[in-house]
């Protein structure tokens, strides 16, 4: 019995999974699975424990929409807490305990949520729907993750499978794939997953019982991911046919004899691209690849050389079209700089749904029951981004072209594999005008044949 003058706040009991997440002490702990697990539930009430147990702390909640965030996060938290303990101001979105401490609600959309979150300090984040987010997101909002003082820092995720973000999130906490290395190398000890379905959910079983029904009605694939938690049932939504236990084998020797191919995306944010062999049935191998940001074009152009083995004969290099532009500051096209660091290579054609399709038709099983298209299993960044890659809401026969980092990959295979169906774009011919002949030479009309440059 509470003491007079006391306030009492009742957080409700949680399950055995929830007291997982509540005592896990990991820098990121991410908590989800199937639908109806109690996550979002456990997000909330374990913000605001946190708040009232470390006076002074400074805690993000963030959700990727406002609406979302209103009615998932801050009406349920302004009803719990009561106006002795903290109070909700509405401008500035976040609460103000007697403690000292806050919650602040958030949401991220894109290069302005970047800007808004730029130099933010936070003790805790809350990370709703992790799936929803990008890897670059994440780890921006990581960055915020800091403050001199003794509260742990600590990033909570929760999240079910598909999404834009579905593939760095089973990377890291399910299928604990790290990158080690450099300041920003990922460390196991750091990440850990709590597990949860619905049956893990009494409270909901017994208000909803139609819910599990509900789950249990869905199409094969989206029942496997919502229903049970099945990491593996929606690996690419664009993409549903790719399986890494199809379409992916382990590295072995090209045979000398298979001509060999490399396609490229270039951007200075990212650089991709992969090597592909084709066998004597036609069957296409991506072999090797190569991602990497903020290079150059003839920083691209050396690392695509440097990764292409001694004596390695490419039959075309195809690249996107936009590599015959023409530079303001040099006055050369890109694709002059390749060439100039001894790599010539081939215009592609730019057909994005000819392309993905091509892509699709590769995927697809041949007569012997094996697909066209297989890729090396060190291939990890091709795998992932074909896997994440979303379909365009506004086209479904094309794939999005947001978040922008899953599609470079996906870019370059669609130039090798357009190619496989369409020959390659030749370049317009430019035309000399007849004016820079006439003053350069005399005598005569300049034949048909000059006017042309090879």
């Amino acid at each position: 019995m509470a003491e007079e003058g006391e306030i009492t706040l009742d957080l409700g009991r949680a399950n055995p999974k929830q007291a997982l997440f509540y005592a896990s002490r990991t820098l990121y702990t991410a908590y989800g699975g199937a639908r109806g697990g109690g996550k979002t539930h456990a997000l909330r009430i374990k913000a605001v424990s946190g708040a009232l147990t470390w006076a002074g702390i400074r805690i993000l909640v963030l959700r990727r929409t406002y609406p979302e965030l209103q009615s998932g996060h801050i009406e349920p938290i302004v009803r719990l807490v009561p106006p002795e303990l903290g109070r909700y101001n509405a401008t500035q979105r976040t609460m103000y305990f007697v403690n000292g401490s806050t919650i602040r609600f958030g949401h991220f959309s894109g290069l302005a949520g970047e800007t808004e979150y730029q130099g933010q300090e936070f003790d805790w984040i809350f990370m709703d729907e992790a799936t929803q987010f990008t890897y670059g997101e994440f780890r921006t909002l990581g960055g915020c993750l800091r403050g001199v003082n003794d509260i742990p820092k600590r990033f909570y995720l929760t999240c079910n499978p598909g999404g834009v973000g579905h593939a760095w999130v089973k990377r890291l906490f399910i299928d604990r794939e790290f990158r080690s290395g450099g300041e920003g190398g990922e460390r196991g000890e750091d990440y850990s997953f709590i597990f949860a379905t619905v049956e893990d959910n009494k409270p909901l079983l017994k208000s909803s019982p139609a819910y599990l029904q509900m789950l249990s009605s869905l199409p094969e694939h989206l029942r496997r991911a919502h229903r049970y938690g099945d990491w593996n049932a929606l690996a690419g939504a664009y993409f549903p046919e790719f399986s890494e236990e199809k379409h992916v084998c382990e590295p072995f020797a090209i045979p000398p004899e298979w001509p060999r191919f490399r396609a490229f995306d270039y951007g200075l944010d990212m650089f991709a691209c992969c090597w592909a062999a084709v066998d004597g049935d036609g069957r296409c191998w991506i072999y090797r690849e190569v991602k990497r940001p903020r290079l150059i074009v003839s920083q691209a152009a050396e690392a695509m050389r440097e990764a292409t083995l001694p004596g390695e004969r490419i039959a075309l290099t195809y690249a996107p079209p936009d590599m015959w532009s023409t530079q303001k500051d040099t006055g050369k096209t890109m694709a002059e700089v390749f060439t100039l660091c001894g790599i010539p290579i081939v215009r592609s054609s730019n057909a994005r749904v000819q392309g993905h399709l091509q892509i699709k038709e590769l995927l697809r099983a041949r007569p012997d029951g094996r697909p066209g298209l297989m890729v090396f299993s060190d291939c990890r960044e091709l795998i992932r981004d074909v896997q994440s890659i979303q379909t365009d809401p506004q086209n479904p026969s094309d794939c999005a072209k947001a978040p922008h980092e899953v599609t470079h990959m996906v870019d370059a295979l669609r130039y090798f594999c357009v190619n496989r169906a369409l020959p390659p774009e030749r370049a317009e011919k430019p035309r000399a005008r007849r004016g820079d002949y006439e003053g350069y030479m005399t005598g005569g009309e300049a034949p048909e044949s000059y006017m042309e440059y090879f």
